[in-house]
């Protein structure tokens, strides 16, 4: 095929091919007649790549529990210790796990201290291992089991979903390579330009403004 091409190309030409012998054009071939080295040994390397997650969740839900820190985490009567009937029977409770740390039906509970949220959807959307999933892929995959080594939990915090899209909407990676699904804006149109002055009157109303306290 490759000789076609040229054919196709040089038929246009008026010219004369004449075979040169590869010894003699030694500037154009001394490239594809170098003598090569022989291969590099290349040996299989193992490596183990572990998170300290759930020391950091352990940590985090720990000072998260403290007095001073528990009024910013939205979890309501789900901690015994933050209930006003501790004897009340709760359809949503925060449990301890077999490592220690506070679980909802199963999945940890990620608390706002120490900004492990934002720990957590990094590696889930930013990481090596990674492939800047949407935000809808993004949630349905923290529902499911997560892939980096020991850690096969789930984890749960107030209003996920918001922060997940939040987080993902502020990912520049994916502003500029994932393409646009929306249908394309209009053209911008040239009014006609008025003959004479106050030919054509228009106003713009901006409405549905907050009130003021004024």
């Amino acid at each position: 095929m490759r000789q076609r091409r040229w054919l196709e190309l040089l038929s246009d030409y008026d010219c004369e091919i004449r075979y040169h012998p590869g010894k003699a054009n030694v500037v154009a071939d001394v490239l594809s007649r170098k003598e090569r080295e022989p291969p590099l040994r290349v040996r299989d390397l193992v490596m183990t790549i572990g998170l300290d997650l759930p020391r950091q969740i352990l940590n985090a839900q720990t000072e998260a529990r403290k007095p001073e820190n528990i009024k910013e985490e939205d979890v309501g009567g789900m901690l015994v210790e933050n209930s006003r009937d501790p004897e009340k029977v709760r359809k949503e409770k925060l449990e301890p796990c077999a490592d220690g740390t506070l679980c909802l039906n199963g999945k940890s509970w990620s608390p706002c201290y120490g900004d492990l949220r934002t720990v957590i959807m990094h590696e889930s959307h930013k990481s090596k291992y990674s492939i800047h999933p949407g935000s809808d892929k993004m949630y349905q995959d923290k529902k499911k089991l997560y892939w980096w080594p020991d850690m096969k939990k789930l984890y749960w915090w107030p209003n996920i979903k918001a922060d997940i899209t939040t987080y993902v909407s502020k990912c520049l990676t994916c502003a500029k390579v994932k393409a646009e699904h929306q249908k394309p804006l209009g053209l911008l149109v040239q009014p006609e330009i008025p003959k004479w002055k106050w030919d054509n009157i228009t106003m713009d109303f901006v409405t549905k403004l907050p009130k003021s306290s004024q």
